[in-house]
């Protein structure tokens, strides 16, 4: 818990006081909250410039209490909006350096992957492994200890589709997967167990599953609710009629709603929430939706906030707890192109994918203008962004024929 960590942190920094020297200078000798206490008034530069002092010092000044209020306000430094830190492991002065390659738009780009034929990849981080989709398969690979490369022998090759799979989720030890053939793939990731099951009359678009629940949307203009249990595998809990393509779903924390993101063509919202028990339509979001503007990528950031981007160029950030008709920020591509992916560290940063020229941008999502641009193509290979998956030191973008990442640890 929070306060068991607080008690850790100054516990360590009470046995580093504990060996500091006995002579010196006054600032030595002050008792060790109160040395806390002036150190916290100090940002980063004055931070680093004290840790040159001595080696004390910078032993000192290097704890995790002193750099926590520094990291929340930086850009993808493991902290969420509430101050849950997902990278405990991880000492915080080393996350904020990190971070300011992440404000500054320096990295090293390579190519972790490359295939001959035209593709929509989708992929998924968990620990040290990757997943990527290619065709009717998905594969597993493990990362090296850099991050920034792969070894190049797959972990794993999960099969079962007739046709290209379209998106996967990685949940409870199993992988979920929706395909062109209008089916759903359940593969379990550490053993050869797979059943695929007949879900629509067309292909399947999205896929997310949360607990013991999977949810899914097709060009058939419908969503489906379907259990994650052995024995009812394929059996429909219900069938929403969506009036429109589906091309993104996303499950609430919560596991009571799941929202749609659909074409905008049959429905003037593209954004619709359904109620999980029961199917039925609890709320849309937005009023001022042009035709066309379909959703293709929204998520949760929690049970009240989630992000969606699509045709019509923008990111949007709603907040259920003030309107459901009106975003409370928005951020246009400059450029006028299709966000077809983004990605969020859960806190000040955001990232997208747009549909030409392979061209990742960074946003501060405190600011209305982009941070930064990365363009991973260019003619005659231009290509989307069709999927992007952040780490605190790397960014990893998949395009139609290769699959980029982004070093921003070592630039």
């Amino acid at each position: 818990t929070g306060a068991a960590m607080a008690a850790a942190e100054e516990a360590a920094v009470a046995q580093e006081s504990a060996a500091r020297p006995a002579a010196g200078p006054a600032l030595w000798r002050l008792p060790e909250e109160l040395l806390l206490l002036i150190c916290s008034y100090l940002d980063m530069r004055a931070l680093g410039r004290l840790a040159q002092v001595c080696r004390w010092l910078r032993r000192f000044t290097s704890c995790d209490l002193l750099w926590r209020r520094i990291a929340r306000a930086s850009l993808n430094s493991g902290f969420t909006r509430l101050g849950t830190d997902l990278m405990t492991n991880v000492p915080v002065k080393d996350r904020v350096k990190v971070s300011q390659n992440w404000r500054l738009g320096r990295c090293r780009e390579g190519i972790l992957l490359k295939w001959k034929c035209r593709q929509m990849p989708w992929m998924a981080l968990e620990d040290d492994s990757l997943y990527i989709s290619q065709a009717n398969f998905i594969l597993a690979y493990q990362f090296r200890p850099d991050g920034a490369s792969l070894n190049r022998q797959p972990l794993g090759v999960f099969a079962g589709h007739d046709e290209d799979v379209c998106h996967f989720v990685l949940a409870n030890s199993h992988i979920i997967s929706a395909g062109g053939d209008g089916k759903i793939g359940i593969h379990k990731i550490d053993s050869t167990f797979t059943v695929k099951y007949s879900a629509h009359e067309q292909e399947v678009n999205c896929v997310d599953c949360k607990g013991s629940i999977i949810v899914s949307g097709s060009r058939d203009k419908t969503a489906k609710v379907w259990p994650l249990a052995l024995g009812q595998l394929g059996q429909c809990l219900h069938t929403i009629q969506t009036e429109d393509r589906v091309w993104s779903i996303a499950i609430s924390p919560l596991l009571s709603s799941f929202v749609t993101g659909t074409a905008c063509c049959g429905h003037f919202s593209p954004l619709r929430i359904w109620d999980l028990n029961s199917g039925q339509l609890v709320t849309h979001l937005g009023s001022d939706f042009p035709p066309g503007a379909g959703v293709l990528d929204v998520m949760y950031e929690s049970p009240s906030t989630l992000l969606s981007c699509g045709y019509d160029t923008y990111v949007r950030y709603w907040d259920l707890r003030t309107s459901v008709r009106k975003c409370v920020m928005e951020w246009e591509e400059p450029h006028d192109s299709t966000l077809y992916c983004l990605q969020t560290d859960g806190n000040h940063l955001l990232a997208t994918g747009s549909s030409y020229y392979g061209v990742v941008r960074l946003w501060d999502r405190r600011q209305r203008a982009c941070l930064h641009a990365f363009p991973l193509t260019s003619t005659p290979l231009s290509s989307p962004v069709y999927c992007l998956r952040l780490t605190t030191k790397h960014l990893y973008a998949a395009l139609s024929y290769n699959l980029h990442v982004l070093d921003f640890h070592n630039p």
